[in-house]
């Protein structure tokens, strides 16, 4: 059966089968979005192919639907925002989730900048809230060796595409010093959501509580360390953040979950570079790969954090490996 007659097949088995059908901006993965409507209804399909890949892949390179389905529900039974599934074909990767608007947080601060505090500091607070949940749901763990899977493809797409190619000595040195540096912030204390950032989030204001922040895109969720989601925020990849309020939100969650200062703000420099320094080599492979050059636009903003991150102390070697043997992007302007 094609795709195309299972998503028919299911849309009609949960009773959508007549609805429009209009496609959604979908994310960097190969799962596709579609909204719905009937009459005054309105839903929204995901269809996620699930194809495992084989090792060394991260377990959430391809995300099984089981997992997402069993998060969705955890996460909506808390009291978080996170849409409701109406309907679900697991085996096909189809899911019909609740439709929870348009009101992303970067659209809406488009229009409405002085929002901003009020809708970072939500996102604050639902994360220190769910950071007191640990148990909430089961899932694989962000470990040192996934983090190192993932800090390998700036070598494998970011420096090449840079001109610049890793020689074999440069690689057996940046692994050394990846696995020193960020062995301390292998931990898995919380549900950690992964793409906790302003065009993952949405303002329903007319909620209560943490279900005012709504969430999108945390199918790659893992347990890991406490400092990853506000990182993910606060350093986004596509929306500026101001030195004040990134400093403000920090601070903000440090008071709320009673961390150690000094020591939490250093893995938040880790986690910081850690994933920018990823994020650099996925979008090089955005475009190189999967055809999508327009990801190489925000390549400056990412390298902006990473020489930010690695102004800490604690990676004062990373910064000088940098320094040595990472460019910073081409212009192509």
């Amino acid at each position: 059966m094609t795709r195309d007659a299972l998503i028919t097949r299911f849309l009609d088995q949960a009773g959508w089968g007549m609805a429009a059908r209009r496609p959604l901006a979908g994310d960097a993965s190969n799962r596709r979005y579609e909204r719905l409507s009937r009459e005054s209804q309105r839903a929204v399909l995901m269809d996620a192919p699930y194809d495992p890949p084989p090792p060394p892949a991260p377990p959430y390179i391809a995300t099984a639907p089981g997992p997402f389905l069993k998060l969705s529900a955890a996460l909506a039974q808390a009291g978080y925002g996170a849409p409701k599934v109406l309907a679900a074909d697991e085996a096909a990767g189809l899911i019909l989730l609740e439709d929870l608007g348009d009101a992303i947080y970067a659209r809406v601060l488009e229009g409405a900048p002085e929002l901003e505090h009020t809708l970072y500091a939500a996102a604050v607070d639902l994360l220190a809230d769910l950071h007191a949940t640990p148990d909430l749901v089961a899932a694989p763990p962000y470990d040192l060796e996934t983090m190192m899977i993932e800090l390998r493809l700036l070598l494998d797409w970011y420096l090449p595409l840079q001109g610049a190619p890793a020689s074999a000595a440069a690689r057996a040195d940046f692994e050394a010093l990846c696995a020193e540096l960020f062995a301390p912030v292998d931990r898995r204390d919380v549900l950690v959501l992964r793409d906790f950032h302003a065009e993952n989030l949405l303002w329903l204001p007319d909620r209560e509580g943490h279900a005012r922040v709504g969430l999108l895109d945390y199918q790659d969720a893992l347990i890991g360390h406490r400092a990853y989601d506000l990182v993910s925020l606060l350093e986004d990849a596509r929306r500026d953040t101001t030195p004040a309020l990134q400093e403000d939100m920090l601070a903000r969650y440090i008071a709320a979950t009673g961390q150690d200062d000094a020591q939490f703000r250093a893995d938040y420099a880790r986690l910081g570079a850690q994933r920018n320094i990823k994020i650099l080599g996925i979008f090089a492979r955005l475009s190189e790969r999967d055809g999508k050059p327009h990801y190489l636009a925000l390549l400056p903003r990412v390298w902006a954090h990473v020489q930010h991150d690695l102004s800490h102390p604690v990676l004062a070697p990373l910064k000088d490996w940098f320094g040595r043997y990472v460019p910073a992007p081409k212009d192509r302007a």
